[in-house]
């Protein structure tokens, strides 16, 4: 890192409490627990890591605020929540390496009808922004990265490299869309007709409001006609794929290789775990959770828990599996069974 933070700068911060160390003790960065150093800064914010917690050399460590001891040569920080007030010293203490330096590069591509303030905003090399775009003030578009016909960006977007936003498509303010996310590619439609597969025409849009994330080389598909929405603050992870006019509520979390299928809907902070896959036409209620590998096929209600294919609530999947498991034994029992009463035994077995 590029400073040093005191004990007691640390503290005010995160707005925590030093409950051991030297205010004056220094610091110069941050680490996990295994791999801290005395110059480190780290922080317990799962149970899980309390061994590693014990064993660290950090020199300093953000702990919740029911821990109160821990290795004596390391100082201790309580807060409330140690994994946000991690995040928020990161935030501040290891801003980006590259600091951000308007302007745009001589072998980017930005065309003449296109609206964007080079003293605001960032272009990198071979960037493409193409007629009739809008490129709100702050932006940064990565290098290779696409803007298309008539799309529209908020302010302070970042579209790293490879990204690419498809015509006419729509983005909020303070979108961050990881590299090679693709927001606007064609909804997968097709009619067989006389044993050929027949193109429908996609002439809808996508639209990502405040705050979204889109993880590296996640696809969101346009629209047949209409929108595929993405609220505000949500949050999508890294090789996901959302179908065709699909609408996903505020403050959700979609996580890696899950996919919906057109037209399903997700309500308000959803939280869809890796692998899940969605069938088109569905609606998951608000505060839902979908475990890992779950498989929708239906409506389901917000609030639940829902696991397994297909998914059910979670305590009845889980007496599924049971059941399952209890099968060859059964078959056992069923086996002997049929063995005595061929044999005419009438002994139980």
């Amino acid at each position: 890192m590029a400073q040093e933070i005191t004990l007691e700068e640390l503290a005010r911060w995160v707005g925590g409490d030093v409950i051991r160390g030297s205010l004056d003790g220094v610091f110069h960065g941050i680490a996990a627990l295994d791999a801290a150093t005395p110059r480190d800064v780290s922080f317990l914010g799962n149970p899980k890591y309390h061994g590693q917690f014990l064993e660290t050399r950090a020199g300093a460590v953000i702990v919740p605020r029911e821990v109160s001891d821990g290795p004596r040569s390391t100082a201790l920080v309580a807060v409330d929540n140690p994994s946000l007030a991690f995040a928020a010293l990161v935030k501040r203490f290891a801003a980006r390496a590259a600091e951000f330096t308007p302007g745009v590069d001589a072998r980017a591509v930005v065309d003449p009808a296109a609206q964007l303030d080079p003293a605001t905003c960032r272009v990198h090399p071979g960037a493409v922004v193409q007629a009739g775009a809008v490129v709100g003030d702050g932006c940064e578009i990565g290098p290779n990265a696409v803007i298309g016909e008539n799309a529209r960006l908020g302010a302070d977007c970042r579209v790293m490299a490879n990204a690419v936003v498809r015509e006419r498509c729509v983005l909020g303010d303070r979108v961050i869309l990881q590299p090679g996310a693709v927001i606007g590619s064609d909804g997968y439609g097709y009619e067989l007709v006389d044993g050929r597969h027949i193109k429908i025409d996609q002439v809808g849009i996508v639209e990502l409001h405040d705050d979204v994330e889109i993880g590296a080389n996640t696809t969101i598909d346009r629209a047949r006609f209409g929108k595929t929405v993405v609220g505000e603050g949500t949050k999508i992870d890294n090789l996901v794929q959302i179908g065709h006019n699909c609408v996903i509520g505020r403050h959700c979390l979609v996580v890696s290789q899950s996919g919906m299928a057109g037209s399903s809907t997700l309500e308000d902070y959803v939280t869809v775990a890796a692998q899940v896959g969605i069938t088109g036409h569905v609606r998951i209620g608000s505060r839902a959770t979908l475990a890992a590998r779950a498989g929708v096929t239906k409506d389901l209600p917000g609030g639940g828990v829902y696991s397994g294919k297909p998914a059910v609530p979670l305590n009845e999947d889980r007496r599924n599996v049971v059941h399952v498991r209890r099968i060859p034994k059964l078959m056992e029992r069923v086996k002997t069974l049929e063995n005595s009463l061929q044999r005419g035994d009438q002994t139980s077995p």
